[in-house]
């Protein structure tokens, strides 16, 4: 790339100059207008230069098409400007007061220039504080020309280089690229020295190179990383005096890498771009790794993404080099190491596209999708070998992170069997892939408005749940701890398959596919293995499952007794704490939450034996509270005061008066009340003083006054309020008996010494309540 002829500033050499870094310093300028709008005034390229005429420096924006300044702004020492959400610089102009904002393409030329000004200003600053030049005298407005490159001059070059202020590393760059041969001269300099072992000599050149570098001009980096240069570039920085040993950098770019074309590529400028982008990256990641700042490194990608950018699109418009590829790769007379090659080549090209504009690479995909890339992939998925499979499926996840419709729209046709071949490859040893794919393409399609969203997932769930349903139930023992040959293995395989399933009934509130094609019940066959991460995976796709507790769900699990499986892991693992025992008390924990009755009074009723011996756990001790709470009565019936006293208090509030009437000698019906929960809807029967009537009684109206008059004995309520408190059922109804409430001597009950107390303590807890 030849440099500008004029190293002084002015209008048409700034507009040159800037054209050289076009890709990465795209800006759109902003004023705000009176109405507080903010006004575009159109899309440019920005610089940093020497204001025309003037030894200060501004930033230049020129327009991008006919190259008309946009906008010339001095660097001010005050502080004016703010940096924005990564893209956007602004500030108030001190002339004026106009406001002003820098809109940036791309965060890393925002944070370029950021830096640059506020290096600037810090410059500018310490100038203005001293009475002589911040600046090197040598350095100041003295220095016109450089001094001829030759051995003898290398120490005055070094000191030029490397101790220059920010002002005068702008005008020694303006003056290296005005000589147009300086840089050969300079690298001549280097093979000398390297041929006559002059290692001071090597060990300034390495100094001179890395401070020419650090000068971060970007037309300076295209000229000294071109292909003539930069393996001298390259060699000069082996010689660092810091370095305890020799490097072999160039070795290493050169013996120890080898370019392997895949297809032939015919236009020379593609390789170039090629081989030069793989050298600026090695320059930058390994050889300038400890020493290059962000503002270089930032232009060192810069440079590698605009060749990568210049490589898809040279290859883009080159309609034979793709026929030729796809073609190749669909010959069946194609071996599987070249078609694995091919593959990773067409890898390579689908992520250099991340550095176009994504109206751009949607061009592209879309382009490539007319060609038939999902049919080659579509081919490449049934390989042999593992690694074009998972290079296939890499390239699927770049057209779905661009646009997910791009391959649903190709999914949804009914002769492509690419859907099968990724939920075939989910069940093999390409799961975590598969699962990141699928993620992606359903949950796109489930948040999709259109026809094509509801099109894929039908499909899925319709045709490749079933799939993925049989391949757990082969892969499960028939009876749990059975550990054959035929059921083992799948691990990996069974996790991923849970995830995508948990997925799935995330993206279907209706939960209509799991529940019509039972998939709950074959998912939970899972709880046979003896793999505790697997049987934990089964329990977590239940409690996602429950995440929405409707009554169609709740009677589904009660009918199927899904429960029952998840019961026994936990039953034969209880007493130890691990992960797959606190998932479990996580799901009874869910239930008891979610106040889901129908599950409450299942879990209790069918699995209470098993699971009393637990009960020293608080989430089994809270569920049977729980189901005790919600047998009696409706919660539209309490208030919220009420409801709370009960939940923390219920059995010490209420048991005292429960051992008060059961150890009643006199009560004609009393009896101990059972301890299991199972029971707790039983109506306990206490004396009736009014009996004139009581043989003219049916024995179920005996039943609802003995209860009626049993709430009124217990409740302690003024007369003219207890009409009010036999309306409220959650206080006054019947309760859980303790089978530690009352003891038997000689075969009379005896009250605990504490039950009066502790009855007369929460009676009158409830009537200070109650006058509140």
């Amino acid at each position: 790339m030849a440099a500008p002829g004029d190293a002084q500033p002015n209008t048409s050499s700034t507009q040159y100059n800037l054209l050289l870094v076009a890709i990465v310093q795209r800006v759109k300028v902003y004023f705000l207008d009176e109405d507080g709008k903010w006004d575009d005034r159109g899309t440019g390229l920005v610089s940093l230069d020497y204001v025309e005429r003037s030894e200060e420096l501004g930033l230049y924006v020129v327009d991008e098409d006919d190259h008309e300044t946009l906008l010339v702004h001095r660097i001010s020492t005050d502080d004016i400007y703010r940096k924005q959400e990564d893209t956007i610089i602004s500030w108030r102009e001190p002339e004026g007061s106009t406001e002003l904002a820098l809109s940036f393409q791309e965060t890393a030329g925002c944070s370029h220039i950021w830096n640059h000004i506020c290096t600037m200003q810090r410059n500018l600053h310490f100038s203005s504080l001293n009475s002589k030049s911040f600046f090197l005298p040598v350095l100041n407005t003295e220095l016109r020309e450089l001094p001829d490159v030759d051995i003898s001059n290398l120490p005055q070059i070094l000191e030029i280089v490397t101790e220059s202020g920010i002002k005068d590393q702008m005008r020694l760059a303006g003056l290296m690229l005005k000589d147009v041969k300086f840089f050969d001269n300079l690298m001549n300099v280097f093979e000398m020295c390297e041929d006559l072992e002059k290692l001071d000599c090597l060990h300034m050149m390495f100094n001179i190179v890395k401070g020419i570098i650090s000068l971060n001009s970007h037309q300076i980096l295209e000229k000294i990383l071109g292909d003539s240069l930069i393996m001298k570039v390259i060699g000069s920085l082996e010689y660092d005096p810091g370095a305890p040993q020799s490097l072999h950098y160039r070795n290493d770019v050169t013996a120890h890498v080898v370019f392997k074309e895949a297809i032939p590529i015919k236009n020379p400028m593609v390789l170039s771009k090629i081989h030069q982008t793989y050298r600026i990256g090695y320059l930058k990641d390994v050889i300038l790794s400890r020493v290059v700042d962000d503002a270089t490194a930032t232009s060192l990608d810069s440079i590698i993404n605009a060749n990568k950018a210049a490589i898809v699109t040279l290859l883009k418009d080159d309609s034979n080099f793709f026929q030729e590829l796809f073609a190749r790769l669909r010959s069946p007379s194609t071996s599987v190491e070249s078609k694995s090659d091919l593959v990773h080549f067409l890898h390579e090209f689908c992520s250099l596209s991340k550095s176009l504009e994504m109206e751009l690479k949607l061009r592209l995909f879309k382009e490539l999708i007319d060609e038939g890339i999902f049919d080659v992939i579509g081919e490449v998925l049934q390989l042999p070998d593992t690694q074009p499979v998972l290079t296939g499926a890499d390239i699927l996840l770049i057209f779905l992170t661009a646009d997910p419709k791009l391959l649903r729209s190709y999914l949804v046709k009914p002769e492509t069997p690419l859907l099968g071949l990724l939920v075939k490859g989910l069940m093999e040893d390409f799961g975590v892939k598969m699962l990141e794919i699928f993620r992606i393409l359903l949950a796109s399609s489930a948040l999709s408005a259109g026809a094509q969203g509801g099109n894929i997932m039908d499909i899925f769930c319709e045709k490749h749940i079933p799939e993925l349903v049989n391949f757990i139930t082969t892969s499960c023992p028939e009876k749990p701890g059975d550990t054959s040959e035929s059921t083992s293995g799948r691990v990996s395989s069974l996790l991923n398959i849970c995830e995508l399933l948990c997925f799935c009934v995330q993206q279907d509130p209706s939960r209509t596919t799991f529940l019509l094609q039972n998939v709950t019940e074959k998912v939970l066959f899972l709880t046979r293995r003896k793999e505790k991460s697997i049987v934990a995976a089964a329990v977590r796709f239940f409690r996602t499952l429950l995440s929405v507790l409707d009554e169609n769900v709740q009677s589904y699990v009660v009918k199927k007794n899904l429960l029952k499986p998840i019961i026994d892991v936990f039953v034969a693992g209880g007493n130890h704490d691990d992960l797959l025992i606190s998932s479990i008390l996580a799901l009874f924990e869910h239930i008891r939450k979610a106040k889901a009755t129908v599950l409450l009074k299942y879990v209790v009723d069918t699995f209470w034996d098993q699971l009393a011996p637990f009960e020293h756990r608080s989430s089994i001790q809270a569920l049977k509270n729980e189901q005790c709470i919600e047998s009696l009565g409706p919660k539209s019936n309490t208030d919220p005061v009420d409801m709370r006293e009960n939940s923390d208090g219920e059995k010490s509030a209420f048991d005292s008066s429960t051992q008060k009437e059961e150890a009643n000698p006199d009560n004609s019906n009393g009896e101990a009340a059972s301890s299991s929960p199972l029971r707790s809807e039983r109506v306990l029967d206490y004396e009736d003083d009014e009996d004139d009537d009581e043989d003219n009684k049916t024995p179920q109206q005996k039943q609802t006054e003995d209860s009626v008059k049993g709430r009124e004995k217990r409740c302690r309520c003024r007369e003219d309020e207890r009409e009010e408190c036999k309306k409220k059922p959650k206080l006054c109804s019947t309760i859980e008996g303790n089978k530690n409430s009352t003891e038997r001597v000689g075969g009379e009950a005896k009250e605990p010494e504490n039950a009066r107390s502790s009855e007369d303590n929460n009676n009158n807890s409830l009537d200070e309540k109650k006058e509140s």
